[in-house]
């Protein structure tokens, strides 16, 4: 018996996960190791244990359902995450671990085993919008940090992932990285506009950018906003603005694949009638060329210290994540082109802007990502969305390429 998709209980366990953490708009709000991370996590796990999957959480907290093959071999992954940013969408991350069980379901339903085992996996703080660094949980998985370091990091409040894990039951016992994949699979929306803009139903994707995330932190003079000449201003907030302002031309001037974003800023005081004496302000550099982005850095760090200069004002530099651009297996991506082409879906070979945790995993194996449109481009927004269709598409060639890798 061939397997077949469940297009109607892929959409509606979407929904279902969907409701927790739900916030106004449609969207989701379940930031790493929270409470609703955990029933979140905890609604899965349960679907995973009810398609007979074996269960393993390691150390860090990543959640892997493990489906036996005819040989005890190294098993073909699939999966993504369930975190999501504090106004995210219902498709980031959840996507792809959702259709990785709606793949095991086919399996089980046609009564078929597969050679190799079968792997549905979701890591943790893929989104590092509680916790930094981002796509924590693959990298601790492919060995790119150790566990003391990913748990000594703190969210704003002071709050460990060690002990977040803990509270949340997800601290694991299994070590990271010991189930080492054939292969790693990754189905997840694009987050972007080409798909949708250029109505492509597949993104064969051939790499993804490189990323550095620093924070840097202004120390000026507080100082009445009405009695202090311009000249003799020592002000964090003018600098803050100035590096935007240097990060968007930069981006313009650089052109490919640069993008560069001022994500967040705080000022203090933060009165409307007061010089800022301090600003806290992160930049988000990204590139699919290891030197564009190198070039990029050092442009936006000689810029700081230009002005920091002549404004006279202290600056310190924290580097929150930085990953080099990773290109995928190539023979890989050539067959999920293949079984894209094989279902009549119309095809477009990109990188990947964002990040993802199958750049980690491209570390210990050979790694490839699926795309599927974002309508209108949206993402880490509640207007998130991806046609029925298109979900339903992406997770067959998710199915079939899995079928194939599993029996080679």
């Amino acid at each position: 018996m061939t397997p077949k998709l469940s297009a109607r209980h892929l959409l509606d366990t979407l929904d279902e996960l969907a409701r927790i953490g739900a916030i106004e708009g449609g969207g989701c709000s379940r930031l790493a190791l929270t409470d609703e991370d955990k029933a979140g996590r905890d609604l899965v796990v349960g679907w995973m244990k009810a398609l007979g999957l074996e269960v393993h959480i390691d150390a860090i907290g990543n959640v892997i359902g493990l489906r036996a093959g005819r040989e005890n071999l190294a098993p073909v992954m699939t999966g993504s995450h369930i975190d999501t940013v504090r106004t995210g969408g219902r498709y980031d991350g959840n996507y792809g671990v959702l259709a990785g069980l709606e793949v095991v379901r086919a399996l089980n339903e046609a009564k078929v085993t597969t050679r190799r085992p079968v792997a549905v996996a979701f890591f943790t703080n893929e989104e590092g919008a509680r916790f930094q660094p981002d796509m924590m949980g693959s990298l601790v998985y492919a060995g790119g940090i150790g566990l003391n370091e990913a748990y000594a990091a703190a969210d704003k409040d002071g709050v460990a992932v060690g002990d977040a894990l803990r509270r949340i039951g997800y601290l694991g016992t299994a070590r990271p990285g010991a189930l080492k994949p054939h292969a790693f699979v990754e189905l997840h929306i694009e987050q972007g506009p080409i798909l949708d803009e250029e109505k492509v139903r597949i993104g064969v994707v051939e790499s993804v950018q490189g990323i550095s995330w620093t924070e840097y932190t202004v120390t000026g003079v507080s100082n009445h906003a009405g009695t202090t000449p311009m000249r003799l201003r020592r002000d964090a907030g003018y600098v803050a603005a100035s590096v935007n302002l240097f990060a968007r031309k930069l981006a313009w001037e650089m052109g490919g694949h640069q993008v560069a974003t001022v994500g967040a800023l705080a000022l203090r005081p933060n009165l409307i009638n007061v010089v800022p004496n301090r600003a806290v302000f992160t930049v988000d550099l990204r590139n699919t060329d290891e030197a564009k982005l190198e070039e990029a850095e050092a442009k936006v760090a000689a810029h700081i210290a230009e002005v920091a200069a002549a404004e006279r004002v202290e600056v310190e530099a924290k580097v929150l994540a930085r990953f080099e651009p990773v290109i995928f297996d190539a023979g890989l991506v050539d067959r999920v082109e293949h079984h894209a082409k094989a279902l009549s879906l119309s095809t477009r070979r990109m990188p990947s802007g964002a990040g993802h945790d199958a750049q980690m995993m491209q570390r210990i194996c050979p790694t490839a990502m699926i795309f599927v449109p974002s309508v209108a481009g949206l993402s880490h927004n509640v207007k998130e969305h991806t046609e029925a269709a298109d979900l339903v598409a992406g997770a067959e060639v998710l199915l079939n390429l899995v079928l194939e890798l599993a029996e080679g």
